[in-house]
């Protein structure tokens, strides 16, 4: 954190040709008022322009040095000094000069400890415990609130005091009187005297789209232009508040899930947006329960904040998709920490049984393949990060060693100049996928079907090139491993092909109603 900060204010400072102090202050300022507390902090203290952010952060002792570890840094080591000691030797010159002022700075690496931020934290960590809205009045796991877990992550819920009415359910009395299931359908044709809902959705086949997932599913992103100096302005921190109430996720912009337009570029396609416009029933019955770090070892508790009711829900399509945190983790024997095919196996077995036990009948599952990550190293190793770019001093390589040496490494196993790792990660990536192959061929559930599907990146990576872009554009630029927005909204057509030419039935039939729905309703459609 502090290696990244220190950076982006050297460079501030550089690009506007200011003093560092000057550039401290810009960035203050461009962050929202409400959440500028870290400030306080920031501007407190002195940073020399020709001392690198790995020699500042160390002398400040922000960052440190383990016994028997070796010394992280993200920057070459100073020219001036050979390379196996230029760092040693610069903090041993630095270190007298910053140590009396170290002390202030302990609260740096807690930012919950400032009063402004104190309360936020306090939400996050619930949301973080529970996976559950943080904003939910009437405990039926959907909200009235975007971030925190709320409608960005599930339908948003038309009556928070009411515990009968959410996204999803069978309409109470065809919703003659009130709106149930939050489609905004509901009322009694005066022409007929039949429920709107029984004339357009009965015998339609609604159901709803349900993820099991990681933090690509969730999909991470932290905006570059955070950390690009020559993009930076006071508009590229306004989306601040949400992304971190949000966890750094966009689910309201994914590939299952996504229902608002893209604000993080590329465009928003997603499974549910499909499945609404073939049914228009279908309105707002999302859930995206996924999680940053997400495997099929922790799926199995975060599986529990489902909200599925077997009695009066429509059915669903569960997406079960870890493709790739089950062979990714940051430690040094790396190998030896992948969840191995026996233990893969026994996990979803044990998280298909739960939802046997929760899905109304007539459910599907479609189990989603581990990813190939070797396209990660292949595409990005020599490409220039976006905080390198100024200056050409970091790329992608330089991060993965950096982020590996601190052993906070997304994936040590392909993340990594280690050709022979990078392979046998895939090759462990793949022995987990077959294992999802044959549970789709060989088991058999009550309320629901089971079907597999590798993930496509290949086939995104041939679209993508016919369209004229390349590969690196589909990997998001700042964390380097996750899939962009351009990948997600590229991979919901591939998904959405594959179904309707090889399980029609999960998708549902098309309503003949919706543009009648439309006319009708146009004013309650919104998400």
């Amino acid at each position: 954190g502090c290696v990244l900060v220190v950076s982006v204010i050297e460079q501030l400072a550089q690009w506007h040709n200011s003093t560092v102090k000057a550039a401290m202050e810009r960035l203050c300022d461009y962050i929202p008022e409400k959440h500028n507390s870290l400030c306080l902090c920031i501007i407190s203290f002195s940073i020399d322009r020709e001392m690198n952010a790995d020699v500042v952060c160390h002398s400040l002792r922000l960052c440190k040095q383990d016994p028997g570890q070796p010394l992280c840094h993200l920057y070459s080591p100073p020219k001036k000094e050979k390379p196996s000691s230029g760092l040693s030797q610069a903090l041993a010159h630095a270190r007298p000069k910053h140590q009396i002022r170290s002390k202030s700075f302990m609260g740096f690496s807690s930012v919950c400890a400032f009063p402004l931020l104190a309360n936020l934290c306090e939400k996050i960590k619930y949301v973080l415990r529970n996976k559950l809205p943080f904003e939910d009045f009437d405990g039926d796991k959907f909200s009235t609130f975007p971030t925190l877990r709320g409608y960005h992550w599930r339908g948003r819920d038309c009556d928070d005091k009411n515990t009968t009415v959410y996204p999803g359910r069978r309409p109470d009395n065809w919703d003659a009187k009130s709106d149930s299931n939050c489609n905004g359908i509901w009322g009694v044709d005066p022409k007929d005297g039949i429920p709107y809902e029984e004339k357009f959705c009965k015998g339609a086949d609604s159901k709803g789209v349900v993820l099991l997932g990681d933090s690509a599913g969730a999909h991470f992103h932290i905006p570059p232009e955070w950390m690009t100096v020559t993009q930076m302005s006071a508009k590229s921190f306004a989306n601040l508040p949400v992304a971190f109430s949000d966890e750094l996720d966009w689910p309201q912009f994914s590939e299952i899930t996504g229902f608002l337009n893209s604000t993080i570029g590329g465009w928003t396609d997603s499974l549910y947006l499909r499945l609404r416009k073939r049914n228009r029933c279908n309105h707002r019955d999302l859930q995206n329960i996924s999680q940053n770090g997400g495997s099929s070892g922790n799926l199995l508790s975060l599986i529990k904040s489902l909200a599925r009711n077997q009695l009066l829900d429509n059915p669903a399509i569960v997406i079960y998709a870890t493709i790739g945190n089950d062979v990714c983790n940051g430690e040094r024997d790396t190998l030896a920490h992948m969840t191995t095919p026996k233990e893969m196996f026994s996990n979803v077995v044990q998280a298909l049984r739960y939802l046997d036990s929760h899905l109304p009948n007539g459910s599907h599952v479609i189990l989603t393949g581990l990813v190939d990550g070797r396209f990660l190293w292949d595409n990005l190793h020599d490409r220039y990060h976006p905080l390198g770019q100024l200056n050409k001093d970091v790329t992608y390589s330089q991060l993965y060693s950096f982020l590996d040496c601190l052993q906070v490494s997304p994936c040590s196993g392909w993340l990594t100049p280690n050709e022979t790792l990078r392979n046998l990660t895939s090759e462990r990536a793949l022995q987990l996928s077959n294992v999802l192959k044959e549970i789709a061929r060989s088991e058999k559930f009550v309320n629901f079907d089971i079907f597999y599907m590798d993930f496509p990146l290949r086939q995104t990576a041939e679209e993508w090139r016919k369209m004229g872009g390349e590969p690196w554009q589909l990997i998001e630029p700042v964390d380097g491993f996750h899939p962009s927005q351009i990948a997600a909204a590229l991979g919901t057509g591939i998904t959405w092909q594959k179904a309707l030419h090889e399980w029609p039935q999960v998708l549902g039939k098309e309503n003949p109603f919706n543009d009648q729905i439309e006319a009708v309703f146009k004013d309650q459609g919104g998400h």
